[in-house]
């Protein structure tokens, strides 16, 4: 079969959609992830964008070995040089050149001629080759793009030095009938390395009208070597091709499309649950291949399917994925051996720090509840894996409220060992809770968003809240884990407020 490489670019064209951004830590953490799950090529960021972006690219760099560390830069001698100097500490780096081809881009965005952009792609490829040992181009609005005006462009890039070249899908309007043809002609009539052998043809399929999974699967089926994407499809406007969703169906359907991956697919499930625990957006139940009832059955004949034989409803099965249904009991009397071992059991990494805060959490947790599941443990090390160093540390709070008085809240805080309380009231006790907190921190910023959700079921469940605030143009994601959703909120809120305060 033939192997299909993986580039994911959730941490540079995912993190662009609204609320998706990460901190430079969170980015290190989810880059670490994306390495274990055996993905080709990062995209870790666009490093002309800002200084940020350059730091970040800067140390995926240095700590990533397994996958190779792409920097995106337009055809513009600065952007290629400073993307260089980004990816220097990579073992595998990767520069990523584009520009626009449709005559639409061409006209009203960037006001140059199609001459004018040969010459820029054949300019810049060459300039990265010379910096690079690995450079891919991209025609951004590939798919509508002059069809020879498109191949003039590729092979430019081909004849200058790159290695692949992809027809990025941008505005995700094409169909697979339209990108099966487009990709079986390119293959065609595509120029060679300058070795003699062929380069390789990549695809970037957006989701606007929900076709990127089987636009990118027609892709493979023409010839297409590569496939750009994110995990859990996040990125601009309707998102990008979710790669979790091309790889298993490459997985479950190999024998059709002749194609398979290097994807560890027991790393499937933490990775999407860590995107969505980074960003604070929950994974839909209805999403293919990780949502909550991607493995559920509630109607009668299918459960009766399903327990005689689990094929009958399901084309895959969740352990293949990394979701277990070993839920041997934990509580208050396991010790550190058995958490360790069963954190290792669902595939998390844990070093020694990071394992001891998530060992207090669990302890904390079992004096709460009868017993801890396993969501429970992947959201306990989640909250520990991705903390940042606490200003602030809530030290107790008291509400008050109901329908005949105003709520209240007094919230005591730690900062430098120093306690600090204030009392306030709000629109229920969440506001009021809040409103206490600003009235200590006394930094100025907007709560733009906060949702709950239970992460098991049962009366004693974990409550998990995500906070979202904004100082400027800048948008900040607070997670609070509890068995009390007031605690839970306050931690989710301070969590923000901490990391506001970081920047």
């Amino acid at each position: 079969m033939r192997k299909i490489c993986i580039f994911d670019t959730t941490l540079r064209d995912g993190e662009q959609a609204p609320g998706c951004t990460m901190n430079p830590g969170e980015k290190l953490a989810l880059a670490k992830q994306l390495e274990r799950l055996g993905v080709d090529v990062i995209e870790a960021g666009f490093p002309v964008a800002s200084p940020d972006d350059f730091a970040a690219v800067n140390e995926i760099a240095k700590i990533i070995t397994g996958s190779a560390v792409a920097a995106l830069c337009r055809a513009v001698a600065k952007d290629v040089e400073t993307a260089a100097k980004a990816l220097a500490p990579a073992k595998n780096p990767r520069l990523h050149v584009f520009i626009a081809t449709s005559d639409l881009h061409l006209r009203e965005k960037l006001g140059i001629t199609r001459e004018k952009a040969l010459e820029m792609i054949a300019e810049s490829v060459a300039l990265a080759c010379t910096l690079c040992r690995d450079v891919e181009f991209s025609a951004e609005d590939a798919t509508r793009s002059d069809r020879e005006f498109l191949l003039a462009a590729l092979n430019t890039a081909i004849d200058a030095g790159a290695a692949t070249v992809n027809v990025p899908d941008t505005v995700g309007y094409t169909t697979p009938e339209e990108m099966g043809d487009l990709i079986a002609w390119l293959k065609k009539n595509l120029h060679r390395k300058k070795d003699g052998a062929e380069v390789t043809l990549s695809v970037h399929c957006h989701n606007d009208l929900g076709m990127a999974v089987a636009n990118s699967l027609a892709a493979i089926r023409a010839g297409a070597s590569q496939v750009e994407g994110t995990i859990n499809g996040i990125g601009e406007r309707a998102g990008n091709v979710a790669l979790e969703e091309v790889i298993m169906a490459l997985d479950t359907r190999g024998p059709l499309y002749q194609a398979e991956t290097g994807i560890d697919l027991k790393q499937i499930y933490r990775t999407c649950r860590l995107v969505s625990t980074v960003i604070g957006q929950k994974i839909p139940p209805n999403k293919p291949v990780v949502g909550r009832n991607a493995f559920n059955h509630e109607a009668g004949i299918h459960q009766h399917g399903v327990l005689k034989n689990p094929l009958t409803y399901e084309i895959m099965s969740p352990e293949r994925i990394g979701i277990y249904d070993n839920d041997l009991v934990l509580g208050k009397h396991s010790g550190k051996h058995a958490f360790t071992q069963r954190v290792e059991e669902l595939g998390y990494i844990l070093p020694g720090e990071l394992l001891e805060k998530a060992f207090a959490r669990f302890l904390a947790l079992a004096d709460r509840k009868k017993t801890v599941t396993n969501k429970d443990i992947e959201a306990i090390v989640g909250a520990a894996g991705y903390s940042i160093p606490e200003t602030y540390k809530l030290h107790s709070f008291v509400v008050n409220s109901g329908t005949v008085i105003s709520a209240t809240a007094v919230v005591k805080l730690i900062r430098d060992g120093e306690e600090i309380e204030h009392v306030a009231r709000g629109d229920g006790p969440i506001d009021a809770a809040f409103k206490a907190i600003d009235r200590i921190v006394k930094v100025g910023f907007q709560l733009v968003n906060y949702s709950i959700h239970s992460v098991t079921e049962g009366e004693d469940a974990q409550g998990e809240v995500v906070v979202k605030l904004r100082q400027g143009n800048n948008t900040v994601t607070g997670r609070g884990l509890s068995t009390d959703i007031f605690e839970a909120s306050l931690k989710a809120y301070l969590n923000a407020v901490n990391k506001i305060i970081a920047q």
